[in-house]
């Protein structure tokens, strides 16, 4: 079966700027029906609050759709208790056309819309090394405490270009104790250059880790706790922060460094297979990359390469085949 909507093409664009054209069709097929084993806890009649519900919010825009609907495709095939999974998605414009394009695809997923309206991010955001950085939706992760129900207590965030080859609810259950948020740290990476030399010189600005080891960590994946996200006000940190990359250009790359600034050395662990990141190349050139040593539970193809691209271009890196593998994607 398939399902055609508009959307804008991407097939002619380099990896780094894959949104926006004229509007030919796009077909999705419907994906299978997932069920729940026998021993997955019952659901409440509550759709949204149940406590046996697995929360994973996303975003969905045009350019970034087909990787989108991969992502899911993924999570619910590899999911003991797929019907235990409810996708909170996160959209700037045409909500009215993105909701029955996702129950077309998956009937049987339970999910929701959440406008976040550009203004709200839009003055805040500055430039930054390619322009897909710069989009309101980039900054979605910020304010899933204010948007999301406030019922919701926990949420799995997951960027557009991830593959799960794990049941995630394995993710969901890390322990994330005293911390805020949890995420796979990286602290061999070179941590000084994700500010900018103005940034390291200024004693206010580069105090704000005294007392911390920071780590880096891709924001890509990340468990948050929303509980206490709410109490300490995060959204207004990192806002602030943002605020003052306006003023002073502290950083170069878009919505990672506020985290940064306001919890690395403050994240819970988690194991590195659930972000096997970098699969996307640089942010300039997209060149092929391999995962790192170790097991895998989530590919991500962060960096300017994407794989639907790459593989429409009929120019794939070898791990493009694994994410095509859950492609729902065809021309009508």
């Amino acid at each position: 079966m398939a399902i055609v909507v508009l959307f804008p093409c991407l097939h002619s664009f380099p990896p780094a700027e894959a949104i926006r054209s004229s509007r030919p069709p796009f077909s999705y097929r419907k994906s299978s029906e997932f069920r729940n084993a026998v021993r997955c806890p019952r659901r409440k009649t509550s759709p949204v609050c149940s406590r046996s519900l697995v929360h994973i919010a996303m975003t969905l825009d045009a350019g970034y759709l087909r990787g989108s609907v991969a992502a899911v495709h993924s999570i619910l095939r590899h999911s003991l208790c797929p019907e235990n999974v409810f996708l909170h998605f996160i959209v700037d414009s045409d909500a009215d056309l993105y909701e029955p394009l996702i129950e077309s695809i998956f009937p049987s997923l339970s999910f929701k819309t959440y406008f976040l309206d550009p203004e709200i991010v839009r003055n805040k955001i500055s430039s930054s090394v390619r322009e897909a950085l710069e989009q309101p939706l980039n900054y979605a992760r910020n304010y899933l405490a204010d948007l999301l129900e406030p019922c919701i207590h926990r949420v799995i965030y997951l960027d557009s270009d991830v593959i799960v080859v794990d049941d995630v609810s394995k993710l969901w259950g890390t322990d994330l104790g005293a911390r805020t948020i949890g995420a796979p740290e990286y602290c061999h990476a070179n941590f000084t250059r994700y500010f900018t030399a103005t940034f390291w010189s200024h004693k206010w600005f580069s105090g704000a880790f005294s007392g911390r080891k920071p780590c880096y960590f891709n924001t890509g994946v990340m468990v948050i706790d929303l509980v206490k996200w709410r109490r300490e006000g995060y959204t207004r940190k990192i806002e602030q922060w943002m605020e003052v990359q306006r003023d002073h250009r502290i950083y170069d790359l878009g919505s990672l460094p506020p985290f940064l600034l306001v919890f690395a050395g403050h994240v819970a662990r988690i194991e590195h297979r659930w972000n096997q990141h970098g699969l996307g190349g640089d942010n300039v050139k997209g060149s092929c990359r391999d995962t790192h040593p170790g097991p895998v539970s989530l590919l991500h193809w962060s960096g300017s390469g994407k794989p639907w691209l790459r593989l429409d271009s009929t120019r794939p890196c070898p791990l493009d085949a694994i994410w095509a593998h859950y492609d729902l994607y065809g021309h009508s």
